[in-house]
């Protein structure tokens, strides 16, 4: 049978317990074989923003992933040259998982409904089914509003199995996920200003941001 892979991409600047509790719900509500977490090298929406070197995003990340059956992690983005474009790193991935893998991308909706001005943002409905994270101040009906505006009129609501088909193009998939709160941006804030993280990432997170002096000063948000 083929595998049905989630992929959550992000800056992971820190990786928190919103990342992980997303993925873990996804995994049971998609029935989904494994999740693949791909850190972003240069992201090219956030051009001129200060970013933790890669190597302590990732050392982070394979704190939170270890001993997770499902949760796995990809240097893809870091080895491949330039600019960090989704379209890619999806091609990329099916080259190495074999095309008839299933592949489902993660994409908050507040960013889903800006996905008309990422790089050929048209291949990524044919590349994988798109899962649409809840966010606060959101509602299902923007999704449908954006695909029929921006993508194609023909894709079809299924309010029931909150997804949208379409005859060509992979399906869109709305994730009543928990809002979890927390953001990265937040986290980074509170350690230069001597406050806790405690219980907005592991323990084993906050350790490694402390014993490596990470985030003493404030830089803008990503």
């Amino acid at each position: 049978m083929p595998q049905r892979i989630g992929v959550m991409g992000g800056t992971f600047d820190p990786v928190h317990l919103g990342h992980l509790r997303i993925a873990e719900e996804a995994v049971e509500e998609l029935e989904l074989d494994k999740v693949i977490f791909i850190p972003a090298a240069l992201p090219p929406h956030k051009p001129g923003m200060s970013i933790l070197p890669f190597v302590h995003r990732w050392n982070m990340l394979q704190l939170a992933l270890a001993g997770h059956p499902r949760f796995l992690s990809s240097d893809l983005e870091n080895r491949l040259p330039g600019k960090s474009y989704t379209v890619i790193t999806l091609r990329r991935l099916h080259e190495e998982r074999g095309e008839d893998a299933e592949i489902f991308f993660f994409v908050g909706l507040d960013a889903f409904l800006e996905l008309n001005t990422w790089w050929h943002f048209q291949e990524l409905f044919r590349l994988a089914h798109i899962v649409v994270l809840r966010r606060p101040g959101y509602v299902l009906d923007d999704v449908g509003d954006f695909l029929h505006r921006k993508v194609s009129p023909l894709f079809v609501d299924e309010p029931d199995s909150r997804l949208f088909r379409h005859p060509e193009l992979l399906t869109v998939h709305y994730l009543r996920n928990s809002c979890l709160a927390i953001s990265s941006t937040d986290i980074r804030r509170l350690v230069a200003r001597g406050r806790s993280i405690r219980y907005l990432v592991l323990p084993e997170i906050m350790r490694y941001i402390h014993e490596n002096e990470l985030y003493r000063t404030e830089y803008p948000q990503s």
